[in-house]
């Protein structure tokens, strides 16, 4: 390991470990970037339920946590985002630990050109999808658009 080359072999790899670590987020920091941070809803004007009227929010809490509450208007719960990241085609992947419902589910959302998102996919840890390619697996009707709410 002698000479430029040998140096180079070495120095690579400790690069790329500062470049890694460098670029990776918190939870909250990518939540943030992508646009996730506030309350989501179908139908922001109207009263939260379990329809059209049901309010997502992804609240940054203390520590950096994201915390995901969900308003059904006559039931709410809280949930931990695990992890929150990313992808190269600009889908933000989570991971959400539900404790009423014992399940860590994963799910992606994509950002349309509107500011509105969409779920692309929702999954339990098994790989069983409820939605799978922007579709209900269970009728194949496309995911409807969520809007920020204020």
């Amino acid at each position: 390991m002698n000479g430029p080359f040998g140096r180079l072999a070495l120095a690579i790899p400790f690069l790329l470990t500062l470049t890694l670590n460098a670029s990776a987020e918190t939870v909250a920091e990518a939540a943030r970037v992508w646009g996730l941070i506030g309350a989501w809803s179908l139908d922001c004007s109207a009263a939260p339920d379990r329809g059209d009227g049901a309010v997502l929010a992804y609240q940054i809490a203390s520590g950096d946590r994201v915390v995901h509450r969900r308003n059904f208007g006559v039931t709410t719960d809280e949930s931990e985002v695990i992890t929150a990241k990313v992808s190269s085609d600009g889908m933000l992947n989570l991971r959400v630990f539900f404790p009423r419902l014992k399940q860590t589910r994963e799910y992606g959302f994509a950002m349309q050109p509107d500011g509105t998102m969409r779920a692309m996919y929702n999954r339990n840890r098994k790989g069983e999808y409820t939605i799978r390619d922007g579709k209900f697996t269970a009728n194949g009707n496309p995911t409807p658009s969520q809007h920020k709410c204020n």
